[in-house]
């Protein structure tokens, strides 16, 4: 099974626990790091996550994971908040973040620049565009590497 697999399963197995939780699911992300694997999954709501929610899906999805005994390897199960300068990786998280200030890193150079900061205005299929010094800037999202909110403004 492939790792964009594994996310996904976990995901599934993730939204009732998250429910009952009141939280929400933000992302699932199976990484290796080292020599180690890690499941996160990150976890979200209105005024932010505790600890104790994190204790709570964790354990829950823990168990579940247990009994549905899809991943091979040995991993290191994370619940924790995607933080404050959270990457931005699906629509719905551009959607829920539209209007606020984003920074954005391109693979390659544009204008002797890769960094980027604005607020994001707009996005689809093929683009970002965020408002940069009252103007608006369009990205293909094939140039973007990364987009995440900015941490100070």
């Amino acid at each position: 099974m492939a790792k964009r697999e594994y996310e996904q399963r976990t995901e599934a197995l993730l939204e009732p626990i998250a429910a009952a939780a009141g939280v929400a699911v933000y992302d699932v992300e199976y990484v290796k790091e080292g020599r180690e694997w890690y499941l996160r999954a990150y976890i979200d709501k209105e005024g932010g996550v505790t600890i104790g929610d994190c204790e709570t899906v964790s354990r829950a999805l823990s168990d579940r994971l247990d009994e549905e005994d899809f991943i091979g390897d040995a991993y290191i199960l994370e619940v924790s908040s995607p933080g404050l300068g959270r990457t931005l990786k699906k629509d719905k998280h551009l959607q829920m973040s539209l209007g606020e200030m984003v920074e954005l890193r391109t693979y390659k150079p544009i204008e002797k620049q890769k960094e980027f900061s604005g607020i994001l205005r707009a996005f689809d299929q093929e683009s970002v565009t965020i408002e940069t010094d009252g103007a608006p800037r369009v990205f293909a999202r094939n140039e973007i590497a990364r987009i995440k909110l900015a941490l100070d403004f």
